[in-house]
């Protein structure tokens, strides 16, 4: 069996949730499937839940009426008879009477996960009718019965897996299966999300769980490209990576993916594929344990760093030094994404500046400390094993007239990563790719 997973542009307007069914009904296959809310509607559900936080039961009625109209306009695009429309209408009129009923109650963060939650409820519900209206042989599985986070607020597998089989022993024959993505329980039984990768990451998950043939992420871009599209000409897309490639490409600024959400593919044994809603015959880009020698594969960008040197005459044999530089970061439970070290100073990266006002005063402890900010880290992915002499001499070379703050290379056999400014963004990114993709 394949997992599919649409996010919230592929199933966005009654056309595409039509489309959607007919790419997933085509081959006849039995298949999971996890869908996103509507494109939109987290973000006005974001927009109620501000309202009740403030306090402000009319500002948060008419969002929810808007949003209703909405939906209720797309129930005769959708369905051809009078029984399903009904039943779909019922259905919508059932959801946002609930999330009225959020304006006479005190609101918390645990009533927003909910009604942050009725977004993909409200999407699997109206295809799955569609489904049926079809006379596919169709199943809505709610995820709140099946994926559930532990305590740390990661995701608990083993629970994961049990249930999924659990409900597959239950529900045998059915064609299509649809589920809903981002939204679980925690550990206590209450709705939550599962935040990083969202629908991706409830796709990997049950993928991973009942050991799926393949795991299939639709978007609305031919998979994972070279370059940013948005920025440099003539990228293309790539056609496999490695794991541990795509990891990094996700974490330095490719945002098809969330670096995490692949994790459970990866550990399992399961490729993940990237495809095209929009252009379903595209190839896309598969994920894999497989690894290409000899060649890389994609630039990507990461901006909003900021580049933190601390200098300190103390440093230079000083042991436990580091140590300390690093506990302050943990502290504030700030990452670092880049390191570079000397005899009497360390630079490191953030992305996260939340408190970079607190760690600088708590670093002036131990050293001087210079802060850059408006940086972007660029990262080149492939086999960048030390063994493979040239491969750094190129990306350095392409580089030659950009003025680069740090490098870091060694930390993995798939990454070089470059500290530019962000106003060199572009013309770093466009001479990688004329000097590292050049046919």
């Amino acid at each position: 069996m394949k997992v599919l997973k649409f996010g919230g542009t592929s199933v966005g307007t009654p056309q595409r949730m039509k489309d959607v069914s007919r790419l997933i009904t085509s081959d006849g296959e039995s298949k999971l499937v996890v869908l996103s809310a509507m494109s939109g509607t987290t973000n006005t559900l974001v927009e109620i839940s501000d309202y009740l936080y403030k306090k402000n039961p009319e500002g948060a009625n008419t969002i929810i009426n808007r949003l209703e109209q909405k939906y209720m306009s797309h129930v005769d695009e959708l369905y051809q008879t009078q029984e399903w429309k009904e039943r779909t209408r019922q259905f919508l009129i059932e959801e946002f009477d609930y999330l009225r009923s959020f304006t006479k109650v005190h609101f918390t963060s645990f009533e927003e996960k909910v009604v942050l939650a009725q977004g993909e409820i409200m999407s699997t519900n109206m295809v799955t009718n569609y489904l049926l209206e079809c006379g596919v042989n169709s199943l809505l599985v709610n995820a709140l019965d099946i994926v559930r986070t532990d305590k740390n607020a990661e995701p608990d597998f083993n629970y994961i897996k049990e249930k999924s089989n659990e409900m597959f022993n239950a529900n045998k024959g059915y064609e299509i299966y649809i589920i809903q993505g981002f939204i679980c329980r925690n550990a206590y039984g209450e709705i939550d999300n599962l935040l990083r990768g969202g629908s991706d990451y409830t796709a990997c998950l049950l993928g991973a769980a009942i050991q799926a043939e393949e795991i299939q992420i639709w978007t609305d871009i031919d998979g994972m490209h070279n370059n940013d599209p948005r920025i440099v000409e003539h990228t293309e897309p790539v056609r496999q990576l490695h794991f541990e490639e795509a990891a990094e490409l996700a974490y330095f600024g490719a945002k098809i993916l969330h670096p995490t959400c692949i994790q459970p593919a990866k550990f399992a044994g399961v490729p993940v594929r990237l495809l095209n809603t929009m252009d379903p015959s595209a190839p896309g880009t598969i994920i894999n344990n497989e690894f290409q020698p000899g060649v890389i594969k994609a630039v990507a960008a990461k901006d909003g760093i900021a580049c933190i040197q601390i200098q300190s005459s103390r440093m230079l044999l000083a042991c436990g030094f580091l140590r300390k530089v690093f506990e302050i970061f943990e502290t504030y439970k700030t990452s670092i994404d880049m390191v570079c070290t000397s005899e009497v100073g360390v630079s490191v990266t953030v992305d996260n500046l939340s408190h970079l006002d607190d760690i600088i005063d708590e670093l002036k402890k131990y050293g001087t400390v210079n802060v850059d900010r408006d940086m972007v880290i660029i990262c080149v992915v492939g086999d960048l094993n030390s063994k493979n002499v040239g491969f750094e001499t190129q990306a350095c070379q392409a580089l030659k007239d950009i003025p680069v703050r740090m490098i870091s290379y060694g930390g993995s056999n798939h990454n070089i990563s470059f500290l530019v400014n962000a106003s060199d963004k572009k013309p770093t990114l466009q001479a990688l790719s004329s000097t590292l993709f050049k046919k």
